[in-house]
């Protein structure tokens, strides 16, 4: 007999509510991850074209191809191109929903008060791998038909970082660079506030971020000052002293900040790798300072880990687990993180 949701145990149904949830942030935050990585392919492709095909008018035809849908391409490289773009497109599809509503309300007075929220409030106290372990269940009892596992994914991109010999801090960056997604279950106030790309409140928009054209609902952009280039920052200011949109990858920065002995390229490499229109698309160059052009190099280097160290092979948990819980150890001076 089915229990309806009035007659069930509280405990119990928090945990459906919570289940439900959880798929939810799953697809949308795959579908992210697949646009992102699209996208790369596709800018790659078009790098790749422009280097190879010395006549412009060669790469003109490849981008009118792409721009006019109804057109059919007239070669072999055209047609390549036209697919990586349908693709993009496709998967661009499903997050337009989300972006929107992104874009909407990513506002300063909202990331005002979730960093108020942060500083003011203790969600749970565990160790680091229990963190994993609590985001590991809540998000995979939400798709029982999946493979892989939380825990899976950051002990691959970890691991991946290690078998290229890259530091030890760096290796840890790869295990917990998602962990922030845990905000979901305390306090966030939808998908829109944990996941996405990141880009900073309190000036122009810039028309790289992705789906641009959403923030026209933005009531920030009703403030005069929030409106133009430097916005309430100075040029070159540097991206330390720059609000970004608040979501996991801000959570969980403010968290290694203050509770970890991580150095700043590790730091930057979990701020910033949503920040895409950054990192990837070269937008805000005018609010860097030279430490920033350090950062980037570091959060560049990581980005092909976050987003191409997924694999079918999964772990062996239990054997890689003393590893991790060194390295942990390691860099969390406190076995008991406040998160």
């Amino acid at each position: 007999m089915e229990i309806s949701k009035e007659s069930k145990p509280k405990g119990l149904l928090e945990k459906y509510q919570n289940l439900d949830r959880a798929k939810l942030l799953e697809k949308i935050d795959d579908d992210i991850q697949e646009l992102n990585l699209l996208k790369k392919q596709l800018r790659e492709d078009i790098e790749s074209q422009r280097e190879n095909a010395p006549d412009t008018n060669t790469h003109k035809n490849i981008e009118s191809t792409i721009n006019n849908q109804g057109s059919e391409p007239s070669s072999i490289n055209e047609a390549k191109q036209y697919r990586q773009f349908r693709q993009y497109e496709l998967a661009a599809d499903r997050v337009k929903l989300f972006y929107k509503e992104q874009h909407e309300k990513q506002t300063v007075a909202y990331n005002i008060q979730a960093r108020i929220n942060f500083k003011t409030k203790i969600r749970g106290r565990m160790t680091v791998w229990d963190a994993l372990v609590k985001l590991n269940n809540l998000l995979d009892e939400s798709d029982p038909d999946t493979e892989l596992s939380q825990i899976d994914h950051a002990l691959q991109t970890a691991e991946a970082i290690r078998r290229d010999n890259k530091p030890r801090w760096f290796q840890l960056v790869g295990l917990i660079h998602d962990l922030g997604k845990l905000l979901y279950f305390y306090d966030s106030q939808g998908q829109w506030d944990v996941v996405g790309d990141t880009f900073p409140v309190g000036c122009k928009f810039s028309k790289k971020i992705i789906f641009h054209e959403y923030f026209k609902e933005n009531p920030d952009l009703k403030n005069p000052l929030y409106r133009t280039k430097y916005g309430i920052y100075s040029p070159h200011c540097g991206l330390d002293n720059v609000m970004l949109s608040w979501g996991h990858d801000e959570y969980m920065y403010h968290l290694a900040k203050e509770q970890t002995t991580l150095p700043p390229e590790a730091l930057a490499m979990i701020r910033y790798h949503s920040f895409y229109p950054w990192h990837s698309e070269g937008a805000y160059k005018y609010l860097m300072n030279e430490k920033d052009e350090e950062m980037l190099k570091c959060v560049q280097e990581f980005n092909p880990y976050d987003l191409y160290s997924k694999s079918d092979v999964r772990c062996d948990i239990e054997e890689l687990k003393p590893y991790y819980l060194e390295l942990i150890d390691e860099f969390f001076p406190k076995k008991i993180v406040e998160f």
